[in-house]
């Protein structure tokens, strides 16, 4: 590790912010953190976001990278699938890698978090500073202005190199948007969330390697398993549906009509008396571009590309984007100017990538979960994959457990999508002219049964498709007089595995 390198500013405390600021401490800089916040270690009443974090290769990677994987994983709970609550009672479980068996890892937000900043501070000697709010900041001179939030004073900070991870509401994105050329835009969805708890001696009804999933088309529910055998729950629902379950008496009939199997896992008291209060938050999606300006600011992780939760890929992709700059403060020898355009140009693209993905993953939890059609395609993907590992590879698998390129993984599931809407059309093809031609070959058969090889039990016989050249025959050609078609011979040829059962 080099030493007495140049100073490092990084806004923002959280989750990304206190990964990279254990990044660039290992890399030998003096890393000053500035957070809006309190101290999380020391703050025992909870706020903020909590929605519990699905720990995938991307950021076990980067944890890698500063020597806390096997730290971090300690206080994880492994996930091996989806276990589907259908409205009718069925249960059933999806795995999300039936071929190598990897799992997720489900984590506190908080405990990570603390884990992180503790890591920064003792292992890596970073230095924090908490309750410092970013005022403002002169970005021609890279000046930036913090304000102490018990004394009220302002103090002015310089550095060489400063890291926007202040989240979706980034403060020095809002700096930085005031400039010429730099897009930005944010989109609400129509759904906010609540969060609920299933107590110890209720979680160990479920499975508790499992990810829980009561998928409702238009709103769904979600449970993680903590450490303790509690599940973190999560109620996803439009914001008028929230609105009209304005009392107890609403929100028991919609759990009994829509979650009655939840019922007896939440308890009664906390749908009654403790749902009723909750306000439900908000959740959005943030695209800019850049993500740097000049040659010392730099935005990661939310602040840069905030996406809705529905992919587990947030926490993912912005400690990815730790991975990233470490990658190119490799490649181009700690050359600031260098690494941060770089660093737009590499992830812009993949970061838009998954936070499209991550609404569209909302719709399949939401809905494609419940239809045939998803779970034979997900059963055909298992099998292909099973198969060809190294070339089928199911698009939740390539993002999740592996560090394919985002936009890679969308286009390896557009040439699937291609490769099985032609498999279909050549089923659908065959279907439409072998079925109506079934009483040709029948024909074929009953005029001279010694030129096929007839297999079967003495109930069942079948025919094989015969050899080329019978197909000049005069029974052919016949029977292609009486209404056959010379593209269903051809079609039957081919189908060489085909078998036909002559009744």
């Amino acid at each position: 590790m080099a030493e007495n390198k140049d100073e490092v500013v990084v806004i923002g405390g959280g989750l990304v912010g206190s990964l990279a600021a254990c990044l660039l401490a290992k890399r030998g800089y003096k890393v000053q953190l500035y957070e809006k916040r309190k101290d999380i270690r020391k703050n025992t009443l909870h706020t903020g976001k909590s929605i519990n974090l699905a720990l995938s290769n991307r950021a076990r990677r980067a944890l890698k990278i500063v020597d806390l994987e096997e730290d971090v994983l300690a206080s994880t709970v492994h996930m091996k699938g989806r276990y589907i609550h259908e409205i009718s009672g069925n249960d059933y479980f999806l795995p999300y890698d039936p071929v190598h068996k990897q799992n997720l890892y489900s984590i506190n937000r908080n405990r990570l978090n603390s884990l992180l900043l503790t890591a920064s501070e003792d292992k890596f000697n970073a230095e924090i500073f908490f309750e410092y709010e970013l005022v403002n900041a002169d970005l021609k001179k890279g000046i930036l202005r913090f304000r102490n939030l018990q004394s009220h004073e302002i103090i002015e900070k310089t550095s060489k190199l400063i890291i926007g991870a202040d989240g979706a509401h980034s403060s020095l994105r809002n700096v930085i948007q005031q400039q010429q050329r730099f897009s930005f835009s944010q989109k609400y969805i129509e759904h906010g969330y609540v969060e609920l708890i299933i107590k110890p001696n209720k979680g160990k009804l479920l499975d508790m390697n499992a990810f829980h999933l009561w998928p409702r088309r238009t709103f769904l529910m979600i449970a993680i398993p903590n450490p303790d055998s509690s599940f973190t729950v999560t109620l996803f629902m439009s914001f008028d549906k929230f609105e009209k379950l304005h009392n107890s008496k609403l929100y028991l009939e919609f759990f009994e009509e829509n979650f009655p199997d939840a019922i007896n896992l939440l308890g009664i008291n906390q749908i009654i008396e403790e749902l009723p209060l909750k306000k439900p938050r908000y959740l959005v999606s943030i695209y800019c571009y850049p993500y740097h300006f000049e040659d010392k600011f730099v935005l990661i992780g939310d602040a840069a590309h905030a996406m809705v939760p529905f992919y587990g890929q947030g926490m993912n992709a912005g400690f990815e984007d730790c991975t990233i700059l470490n990658q190119l403060l490799d490649l181009y020898n700690d050359d600031f100017a260098k690494v941060i355009e770089n660093f737009t140009k590499v992830r812009n693209e993949d970061a838009r990538s998954i936070c499209d993905l991550a609404m569209y993953n909302y719709k399949e939890m939401s809905n494609y979960t419940l239809n045939k059609s998803f779970r034979l395609r997900k059963s055909l993907d298992e099998f292909l994959y099973s198969f060809m590992p190294d070339i089928w590879i199911p698009l939740y698998v390539s993002v999740t457990f592996s560090d394919m390129k985002y936009t890679k993984c969308i286009e390896n599931k557009q040439w699937q999508d291609n490769i099985i809407r032609r498999m279909l059309w050549i089923v659908a093809f065959a279907k439409e002219h072998l079925h109506k031609d079934l009483n040709f070959w029948e024909l074929i058969v009953s005029r001279d049964k010694a030129k096929f090889n007839m297999i079967g039990n003495d109930r069942i016989p079948y025919v094989r498709r015969p050899p080329l050249q019978e197909l000049n025959t005069p029974y052919i050609q016949k029977t292609v007089g009486h209404g056959g078609s010379w593209i269903s011979v051809w079609s039957a040829y081919f189908a060489r595995e085909r078998f036909y059962t002559i009744t």
